[in-house]
């Protein structure tokens, strides 16, 4: 388990384990007698004091039932031991046992105890003792059943014949698996962490549209939808940076936001058509002020969240070290390296995609130049950068929205950082010459008025002041912090094919 996770995980070979087809039909059986005697199995609440982790704090050592608790969660074992019974449930916080006695809770309600399945959920009022092998647990003094499971727990998610269940049910995969349990409560921490770090400096988080009626602020293909009232075609948005720019004008000078993000493209291993992503802008910064934030945002986050300095790369089982030196190096040096070319910029792109295709690589005829050297940098460079490490002045067509390098017209004032061979977060100079701006956009357009937000320039038009910007990944960094394999694990409700139980 990674530094920071809490430990509370259960062996399922604890669990008693039917795979009788008969299952539902036995407990709706049990859900009918309860009813007819009255009993209501599904309770509007049940008042509790503690969540587990809190109830295991709060034991007083060498004082056995002096501190009251009053807990509730999800059966997940039971251990029958003929007069008594040791269950354990599972709430958001993890595992914690429970001890129920005939004696203590009655024989009429004991008896009724015992007829609870794998699954159901109780509430449970008693008191804290240790038990002989040390382990801190609730003394039962009465128990109230407030939901009952219909369908049996798997016991392990190999044994299912559908790979695909874990995430179409992730409801199950949260109770039965731990380890993704675990990564999914750490991504919400990581999270939290990023939104106190910005605010402790004095950023602002803000929400901005997800319907948009121009996609900007990215280069990716859109889902589009119609909105009735209006009668008009909307896109939802591929990035939140042009909403973002306009507060900059209207003089929020530090502002966020962590939104979702649609682009109607691959799904793969590191990509979902749904997406979430950090964007920040700082005015009078730039990218090597965004530099700076990053680089503390994910030492502090490593050191807060994660309780180390350095986590192991899945992929390469290399030790990446966020407290060390952060490697800095210009996009073209490390495409004359991996190319053995120092000319490779002034090389024809026939030139080009040839030696492309000697490295393995497979370009299209009709690629731009650049798109040829930036299949070597995706395919060959960037697998390789496992430490931190900022790629600095990328070529100016890959992005219409940074600042030019002063003494390299070719190239913009941005950075990519790759950490674990994947880009986790871009940054930028951003652009705030209007005229410059709409130069870019047109360029990038093709001359296409429509595709280009003319609000957005406006608004440049009003004054926006320098500033630094950047995009975070979450789920990436969620990928990497945790040791996920695919952004399925790092995602609660991933996007499926329409089938199953989804």
């Amino acid at each position: 388990m990674r530094a920071g996770m809490a430990n509370s995980s259960v062996s399922m070979s604890d669990t008693p384990f039917d795979i009788s087809h008969d299952q539902h039909a036995v407990r709706l059986a049990k859900l009918h007698e309860l009813r007819a005697a009255g009993q209501d199995p599904y309770r509007a609440s049940f008042p509790t004091t503690h969540f587990s982790d809190e109830a295991l704090k709060a034991y007083v050592e060498g004082e056995d039932n002096a501190v009251k608790v009053a807990v509730a969660g999800r059966l997940v074992v039971i251990r029958d031991m003929g007069k008594s019974q040791f269950v354990k449930i599972l709430d958001q916080a993890g595992i914690l046992q429970l001890y129920v006695r005939k004696d203590a809770i009655g024989d009429e309600a004991y008896v009724a105890f015992k007829k609870l399945d794998l699954g159901d959920i109780i509430g449970v009022p008693g008191t804290l003792f240790k038990t002989k092998t040390g382990e801190v647990t609730v003394r039962a003094e009465s128990y109230t059943l407030v939901a009952k499971a219909l369908h049996p727990l798997p016991e392990k998610w190999h044994g299912l014949s559908d790979a695909e269940q874990v995430y179409r049910q992730r409801y199950l995969d949260l109770i039965v698996n731990q380890e993704s349990r675990q990564r999914l409560l750490l991504r919400s921490r990581i999270v939290s962490h990023i939104r106190r770090f910005l605010e402790s400096r004095r950023f602002i988080e803000v929400e901005t549209p997800v319907l948009e009626s121009t996609a900007g602020g990215a280069a990716a293909r859109p889902f589009v939808t119609h909105h009735n009232a209006l009668d008009t075609d909307f896109v939802l948005r591929i990035a939140t940076e042009l909403r973002l720019k306009r507060l900059l004008v209207g003089g929020f000078d530090r502002v966020f936001e962590i939104g979702r993000i649609f682009r109607n493209e691959g799904v793969s291993r590191r990509h979902n058509p749904e997406f979430t992503m950090l964007e920040v802008y700082q005015a009078y910064s730039d990218y090597r002020g965004m530099m700076i934030l990053i680089k503390d945002m994910l030492t502090t986050l490593c050191t807060n969240v994660l309780n180390t300095a350095t986590i192991k790369h899945a992929a390469s089982g290399q030790e990446i070290n966020f407290a060390g030196e952060w490697r800095e190096a210009k996009y073209k040096d490390l495409v004359r390296v991996e190319t053995n070319d120092p000319d490779w910029f002034e090389r024809s792109k026939e030139e080009k995609i040839a030696a492309a295709e000697k490295l393995g690589l497979k370009c299209a005829p009709d690629w731009e130049d650049f798109e040829v050297t930036n299949e070597i940098f995706s395919k060959k460079i960037e697998p390789t950068l496992i430490q931190p490490t900022f790629v600095t002045h990328l070529p100016k067509q890959l992005c219409p929205l940074a600042k030019i390098t002063a003494d390299d017209p070719s190239t913009i004032d941005v950075f990519e950082l790759c950490i674990g061979g994947m880009e986790v977060a871009p940054a930028y100079s951003e652009q705030n010459d209007p005229m410059v701006q709409r130069e870019m956009f047109e360029a990038q357009s093709g001359g296409d008025q429509q595709a280009i937000d003319q609000d957005f320039l406006l608004a440049l038009e009003h004054g926006m002041p320098p500033a630094g910007g950047m995009g975070v990944g979450i789920d990436r960094l969620c990928i990497l912090l945790t040791g996920a394999e695919s952004i399925r694990d790092v995602i609660l409700f991933p996007q499926l094919r329409p089938g199953g139980n989804a």
